[in-house]
């Protein structure tokens, strides 16, 4: 194995034990030296591939989760050529995807707390939230939304389903996912001509 392949691995491993915490206990709640015991690095290393430490590698945890994330919401809304369907089926997929547990403790709890609101904001925006403003702009472009701008529409619709997705782990329910959806695509309804 060569020097780059090792570096990867160990990066890798930190990734994913770190994830594994953070998502099973909380930022807060996961020390340093139990990273790097479980990963079976030293601080040293860690702080090679991460210089800011546990904060650094919840970044990368962070990123990670948001990539997947994202990469469901986009595949899910490509699979449709109507942009309604667009729009209809990267919602779904989004608020499902949320209601696993460890997407919504690193993504929608300890992002925001861990990183700050605006870095969180920005990491979601490159995300999820510009293939959302994408959609939105395809419609009101084709007439079927009502003429406004994207910009703040995107934004509202974007914090309705982190909020929506927020209580959807909380209560727990299953059948809850049906009751939001529907809330959402009457909503989502409201904003035809």
């Amino acid at each position: 194995m060569t020097r780059a392949e090792q570096r990867e691995r160990t990066r890798a491993g930190l990734v994913e034990v770190g994830r594994r915490l953070f998502a099973t206990r909380g930022y807060a709640a996961v020390g340093l030296a139990e990273i790097v015991r479980e990963a079976g690095v030293t601080k040293g290393a860690l702080y090679h591939h991460f210089a800011g430490g546990k904060t650094d590698l919840f970044r990368a945890v962070l990123a990670q989760v948001q990539a997947e994330v994202g990469a469901t919401v986009a595949a899910r809304a490509d699979a449709e050529d109507d942009p309604w369907a667009q729009l209809t089926s990267g919602c779904r997929a989004f608020l499902t995807a949320s209601t696993d547990p460890a997407v919504r403790r690193i993504m929608l709890v300890d992002g925001p707390a861990v990183l700050g609101w605006s870095e969180w904001r920005a990491m979601d925006e490159a995300g999820s939230a510009s293939h959302l403003a994408d959609v939105l702009t395809a419609l009101v472009e084709t007439g079927r939304v009502a003429p406004q701008p994207v910009a703040p529409l995107a934004r509202l619709l974007s914090g309705a389903m982190n909020e929506a997705a927020l209580w959807l782990a909380e209560t727990g329910d299953p059948a809850d996912l049906d009751d939001v959806l529907a809330a959402l695509f009457r909503m989502l309804g409201s904003l035809r001509p």
